[in-house]
């Protein structure tokens, strides 16, 4: 049997013990804003994460090359974000205490409760939808958001899960999604307000950027524990084409009062088949990070749901190869902490849905919850689940979650490392979506929202990513089979 992959924590008392005792008067986060402590210790933390990843040879060689890059593009985006806070005491104080300490570092005895339970550790973060409402109405979007629509979680019910994931399962990370979070309002709370009271998370926010205005910006710099990251679609052209005329200056003023405010944030980018050949260019990223001052970005490719079930606007598999090569440009060479949802399998261990351990579930506007974002059928809503005096352990065993996380075992992450599936094609519903057919068919989890209803009636948009993965499988199995097990094989002779 091939041993059980797990995930390695980096040792504080290594990495900051001896200088918090060196400097035991003074604040971490304070210390941590003069430039040539934070060298040091990136320095050290980049040897120890290196270190650790090259040996672990429960995964071929090049994944862990994969993953050590991306966590040394984390830590430099965390240096740019600790030197453009310097005027921002809250924001300094949340990236030690939320982010770093908390996420990274912290023992948890929730996690260790939790698999004492269940035999496997808990989510790592949640993803929320806590409103509907939208002030722009984009092409395409996910979320089917419009200005009609009011469909909101209440504000007890928002709390109480946030309140209870970090409870249950040592979560300190929670995403915020819309809608647009910043217009969510109920019992007269915002999500400022959620952020304010949960002063041990972090929250990343996906946001269209058009409402953070001076006061706003100034707002997040008081609060400290909220990342935005802004939707862009390319430049000013793409970007108003799918979200409105004038939106991309919108987006630059944002970016510019959050530069001043000294909040850190990132920008996120769809890809689509019209724009996949060029939206990984150095030029965006050189706009963006260099001359907005984003610090990460998360591409998502679109996915054949929301207002349109079209599999036109997918990213063909030639474009995703291509995007792949890109991405790994990206965070090797020019050491960018950008993350592709589909193309960076091998860093995060493939599919992060149903509750994994370390990943995540969704819950959506109405209390829906899913398997992830984008894959919108669910088995359980979080108002029912709370009314019946049960909690979130109760949602990670549904049946339909269970039999994704099982599968996601027999692929990839008990396997050893020759033995692991392609996992540069990992996601249920986009790469494998017979498989995912099967367990909806078997545990017939609710439709998100008439659009996905259809789609399940549809017998060419099976067919096509049925095909989809067919052709995915055939440009991507070469690259698994001779960059990554092929090698393996040769580095550990």
């Amino acid at each position: 049997m091939p041993k059980k992959t797990t995930s390695k924590k980096i040792n504080s008392d290594n990495l900051l013990g001896d200088i918090s005792q060196k400097y035991a008067n003074k604040p971490l986060d304070l210390l941590l804003s003069n430039a040539i402590i934070r060298k040091n210790i990136i320095k050290f933390a980049d040897k120890k994460i290196r270190a650790d990843l090259l040996k672990d040879k429960n995964y071929p060689y090049k994944v862990r090359e994969d993953k050590y890059y991306m966590g040394r593009s984390m830590i430099l985006a965390m240096d740019e974000a600790f030197r453009k806070a310097k005027n921002a005491p809250m924001v300094r104080k949340a990236l030690v205490n939320s982010f770093i300490q908390n996420n990274f570092l912290k023992k948890k005895p929730q996690v260790e409760e939790f698999k004492k339970q269940f035999g496997f550790c808990p989510p790592g973060f949640l993803t929320i939808a806590p409103g509907k409402f939208c002030n722009l109405r984009c092409i395409g979007c996910y979320a089917n958001s419009s200005s009609a629509s009011a469909e909101k979680l209440d504000w007890d019910i928002l709390d109480r899960i946030v309140m209870e994931k970090t409870n249950l399962w040592g979560s300190y990370f929670t995403v915020i999604t819309g809608g647009e979070p910043f217009l969510y309002e109920s019992q007269g709370k915002t999500i400022i307000d959620l952020a304010k009271k949960h002063q041990d998370n972090y929250f990343l926010i996906y946001t269209n950027g058009t409402l953070i205005n001076n006061a706003m910006a100034k707002k997040l710099a008081e609060v400290g524990n909220i990342t935005p990251a802004i939707s862009v679609e390319g430049f000013e052209k793409e970007t108003d084409e799918r979200r409105g005329k004038g939106v991309h200056k919108k987006i630059l003023q944002a970016m510019e009062n959050l530069r001043e405010a000294g909040v850190p944030f990132g920008i996120s980018i769809t890809a689509t088949k019209n724009n996949a050949d060029w939206i990984l260019d150095d030029k965006t990223f050189d706009y963006y990070f260099n001359k907005q001052g984003a610090i990460y970005c998360w591409v998502f490719q679109f996915m054949p749901i929301g207002r349109s079930t079209s599999l036109k606007l997918m990213v063909t598999p030639k474009q995703r190869v291509k995007m792949f090569r890109q991405h790994q440009y990206l965070v090797k060479n020019k050491k960018l902490f950008v993350a592709d949802f589909w193309n960076s399998g091998t860093v995060v261990d493939g599919c992060i849905s149903a509750g994994r351990e370390g990943g995540y579930l969704y819950i959506d506007w109405n209390g829906k919850i899913s398997p992830c974002v984008f894959n919108p059928y669910s088995p359980l809503n979080i108002n029912e689940v709370y009314k019946q005096g049960r909690t979130l352990n109760d949602v990670i065993n549904a049946p339909f979650f269970k039999a994704i996380r099982s599968w996601q075992k027999e692929y990839y992450l008990e396997k050893g490392p020759e033995e692991k599936g392609n996992m540069i094609m990992t996601c249920p519903i986009k790469d494998h979506y017979e498989m995912l057919r099967g367990l909806i068919d078997k545990y017939h989890p609710e439709p998100m929202d008439e659009t996905a209803s259809q789609a399940l009636k549809d017998s060419e948009y099976k067919k096509g990513l049925i095909k989809y993965h067919d052709q995915l499988a055939e440009a991507t199995d070469p690259i698994w089979e001779k960059e990554y097990c092929q090698r393996c094989k040769k580095c550990e002779k």
